[in-house]
């Protein structure tokens, strides 16, 4: 089969796969799906590819037509309005009214809401959270205290930060300083990743795929593995220089991860890619994961020291659950660990 062939072949395919994809990632993963067909085909419904979402699109809030809450003299309120969700935050003198513009998180955990005003981005300062099924005051705004409507509202977001935010969050966009939103995909699609898809097709149309090579991960040792994904996830060096520390850094995984006794910068048996396929949702049945452990505790070479209690549900005992205060979840820490062993940082 022709170069150009294969593509055509690609694109009939694509279309049957993901006729209900949402529009948003269609353009995205219908040509990835040309040639990759496998991994296109489940990672539109995984946490990465709603990582963020329009309001209009965000299923959570379509779900949830009208949440409140109180936090100490303020009243929250979130109600669905046609394909809006408007935020109201009062304290029964003053009432700030805004609609909300973009969902953060698929809601494994929770999602935290942005607003915009005025040029600058809000984060809010309720979110909803998967566990109680509600809203409540968003992560790290526990020790904040609003002293006017819209500190109570949101917490200012600066440029920086929300160059940050909605970078890690979408693909295209975003620089390091700067946000723009005219360009930008929400949620994590393959070209996050991989780089510029139609420029590699156009390779390809060409009958030079090496014209426009697409970014290829799979070659990558362990450490920087690591810290490619660690963009989003922080490295270990983000977090061991600036924090946080405590139970507060469990959620940042390469960090855990790069402080485990078996971590090894060179052996791709420890690397995120080793149990996680970024193209799936994450698999929650830990037992799955045992052949992972045993590929080092089973002989391996090198080999590593066998777990003198149990050969399956590995995961359970050496990378225990954390929940965060305030966060009504708990969380896999990814510092492998023997049982019993305090929190370390």
């Amino acid at each position: 089969m022709t170069v150009r062939a294969a593509i055509c072949a690609g694109w009939l395919l694509a279309g049957v796969l993901f006729a209900q994809t949402p529009a948003h990632n269609f353009r995205d993963v219908r040509n990835c799906a040309t040639c990759h067909p496998a991994q296109a085909k489940f990672h539109p419904e995984t946490s990465m590819a709603h990582a963020m979402e329009t309001v209009a699109e965000c299923s959570i809030l379509q779900k949830h037509p009208v949440m409140t809450v109180q936090l100490d003299r303020y009243s929250y309120r979130i109600e669905r309005r046609g394909e809006q969700s408007i935020y109201t935050v009062t304290d029964g003198i003053e009432t700030f009214t805004i609609p909300l513009g973009w969902a953060f998180g698929l809601g494994a955990a929770g999602q935290t809401y942005v607003f915009e005003k005025d040029g600058a981005f809000y984060e809010s300062r309720v979110s909803y959270y998967r566990q109680i099924d509600a809203l409540d005051i968003t992560m790290g705004g526990q020790k904040l205290h609003p002293t006017n409507i819209l500190e109570a509202a949101g917490r200012y977001m600066g440029p920086r930060e929300a160059a940050l935010c909605f970078g890690c969050h979408s693909t295209n966009g975003a620089t390091k300083t700067d946000v723009t939103l005219a360009s930008m995909t929400p949620g994590v699609q393959c070209e996050r990743c991989h780089g510029d898809t139609e420029h590699h097709l156009e390779g390809l149309k060409r009958g030079d795929p090496t014209l426009f090579a697409m970014k290829k991960l799979t070659g990558m040792s362990t450490e920087d593995t690591s810290n490619f994904c660690g963009q989003c996830h922080r490295t270990w060096a983000q977090i061991a220089m600036n924090g946080p520390h405590g139970t507060a850094n469990v959620r940042f995984q390469p960090y855990r991860l790069a402080n485990s006794k078996c971590y090894d910068a060179e052996d791709k048996r420890i690397a995120c890619t080793a149990c996680h396929d970024p193209h799936r949702e994450v698999d929650h049945n830990l037992a799955d994961y045992d052949a992972k452990c045993q590929a080092c505790h089973a002989g391996g070479k090198p080999a590593a020291k066998a777990c003198k209690v149990a050969t399956s549900n590995c995961a359970s005992c050496h990378m225990v659950k954390v929940e965060l205060p305030g966060g009504h979840h708990k969380f896999t820490d990814h510092d492998i660990r023997l049982p019993g062993t305090s929190y370390p940082d």
